[in-house]
């Protein structure tokens, strides 16, 4: 597999981690979730991210899931594993895991104690000398993380670090970042980086608009970012904002904080790409009302796609 590099684009769709009802790794499940974002158009998977339950897997649990996301994918499209860790010997051994199974890159988030300019451009230097010359994504996501990155750390950190070669832009409000990262590589000719944008994709037209290459981020209709992507990408903004909109009341009920990962599971359960929903605990449910406004929201949805046809 070729490695991750600034070119990367399209989606890369934040996979799931399927369990059983009783909390087990669902590995059949593993491979028809595989098989459903693909079909749907994702350009890339991203595994082990903050809404992959990745806290609530063992190491050997992580091990099983990698090699058999890896198998199902089988070299059809760059999968990137995340390797953020209170430690960088466990972000070694991750990103090592990772990278002799196939994936193309890492994701390194910052750990949440980190205050300074200084403090962040030491941390990923220091991450750089344990993982090597892997290539990661920079996952800004301050919401999260609680690490405010400003436009010129992240512009250092693209300029001092080669392997850096993709921002997983989450800072909310943040377009502004997005203009001001490719207006300094514009104009001070520096390296341009990949920029894929979360949040659900609840801005992606905006994203696309202010110099973004696509999104790294989970929805239960992937499908949605996939075609906004490609509308905009070929010029037809109009097209790719309608279907936005479309999906606009579903995705934004999805981003509830604490709930959206439940609300998620539930639909991807719905559309036959898991067998069960269950989130393994710590892990909330969803009430028989959530339920109805789900169904509520998919009804109207599908209204509204079919006229668009």
């Amino acid at each position: 597999m070729e490695r991750l590099n600034e070119k990367a684009n399209g989606v890369y769709v934040i996979a799931l981690t399927p369990f059983t009802e009783t909390g087990e790794l669902d590995l059949e499940s593993t491979d028809s979730m595989v098989d459903f974002y693909l079909e749907k158009g994702a350009t890339g998977l991203t595994i082990l991210g903050m809404m992959g339950e990745a806290q609530k897997l063992t190491i050997a649990e992580s091990q099983t899931y990698v090699e058999r996301i890896l198998r199902r994918v089988d070299g059809r499209v760059p999968v990137v594993a995340g390797v953020s860790s209170p430690g960088f010997a466990q972000m070694k051994a991750l990103t090592d895991m990772a990278m002799d199974l196939g994936c193309a890159g890492v994701m390194i988030a910052p750990t949440s104690n980190l205050r300074s300019d200084q403090q962040i451009l030491t941390y990923y230097k220091q991450a750089v000398e344990f993982i090597g010359d892997v290539p990661f994504v920079l996952q800004d996501f301050p919401l999260v993380t609680n690490v405010v990155i400003p436009v010129s750390v992240i512009q250092q950190i693209v300029d001092e670090l080669p392997t850096c070669v993709c921002l997983k832009h989450e800072d909310w409000p943040g377009l502004a970042k997005i203009t001001a990262l490719r207006t300094h590589s514009q104009a001070k000719g520096s390296r341009r980086i990949s920029i894929l944008c979360g949040n659900g994709g609840m801005f992606l037209p905006e994203e696309m608009a202010r110099g973004a290459d696509g999104a790294m981020t989970g929805f239960g209709y992937p499908e949605m970012m996939v075609d906004v992507v490609r509308h905009y990408t070929s010029g037809d903004q109009d097209r790719a904002q309608d279907l936005f909109d479309a999906y606009l009341p579903l995705a934004r009920y999805e981003q509830q904080p604490g709930h959206g990962l439940a609300i998620r599971k539930y639909i991807m359960a719905k559309r036959g790409a898991i067998a069960s929903p269950t989130l393994r605990k710590p892990g909330g449910t969803l009430s028989k009302a959530d339920i109805t406004e789900i169904e509520r929201l998919i009804a109207r949805q599908t209204k509204r796609l079919e006229e668009l046809a």
